[in-house]
């Protein structure tokens, strides 16, 4: 009797561990294979353009809250038919050492970091071109470390399988420009009626300068903050440098 209770209590003992272990190594699984889905995607994006983006599921879902046959304004258009007035702008604005880092400017992180912790919230999260694309592609709009964290190796992921041009050229395709308004084409027809090829440089400003709250100016054309940072841009595009 006493070998058999031994034997039961050694059998609970060994279970107890094989649930202990998967209880650990099983999360980690699981991130490992997240990571390797978004490396394989990124790899198909480097000849194929994406569909839809997290962004924009998200965004539509919540149209159709209120519309059920809600639709989002987007046309993918290529490199060369966004003009250069845009790609300046926006680097201008939102990335001004996008030709040079590899994915994260670290410098603006830190600043970032402690704005963040003088304010006891995150307030701002000194974002490349490239970590935006990251959160755009795969992520939720949802402001904490742990994102951030997965923002940054996707960051690194985008910057090692495909070159700047091509990150750009994505990343002007998918980012939001107002409710609903997804992508160069789209925002230039949604604000100007114009195509995106024929952006004039203070048109580009405008819309560089929208990116950070572009549900707010989309509603609110005509703030004094818009027109005073459009003139900002303007000055700072010629020095913008493009990949």
């Amino acid at each position: 009797m006493k070998g058999a209770r031994e034997r039961s209590s050694g059998s609970h003992s060994s279970s107890a561990k094989r649930w202990l272990k998967w209880l650990v190594l099983g999360p980690l699984l699981a991130v490992l294979l997240l990571q390797v889905y978004f490396f394989l995607q990124i790899c198909w994006w480097s000849r194929f353009n994406p569909g839809m983006t997290s962004f924009m599921s998200a965004q539509l879902s919540s149209l159709r809250e209120t519309n059920p046959r809600a639709t989002l304004e987007q046309q993918w258009v290529p490199y060369r038919a966004i003009s250069a007035n845009l790609k300046r702008a926006v680097i201008a604005s939102e990335d001004a050492n996008f030709a040079e880092h590899d994915g994260v400017d670290w410098e603006a992180l830190q600043k970032a970091y402690d704005r963040n912790s003088s304010r006891h919230r995150v307030v701002g999260g000194g974002s490349t071109i490239t970590q935006q694309l990251a959160k755009n592609l795969f992520l939720s709009g949802s402001r904490n470390y742990l994102r951030k964290g997965q923002e940054l190796v996707i960051a690194y992921m985008l910057e090692t399988v495909l070159d700047k041009e091509r990150i750009l050229e994505i990343y002007l395709n998918v980012v939001e420009f107002g409710r609903g308004v997804f992508g160069a084409e789209a925002a230039a027809r949604h604000y100007f009626h114009a195509p995106a090829s024929s952006l004039t440089a203070a048109q580009a400003a405008r819309l560089a300068v929208m990116l950070p709250n572009p549900r707010y100016y989309d509603a609110h054309r005509s703030t004094n903050y818009l027109a005073r940072r459009t003139g900002v841009i303007l000055n700072r595009m010629n020095s913008a440098e493009l990949p």
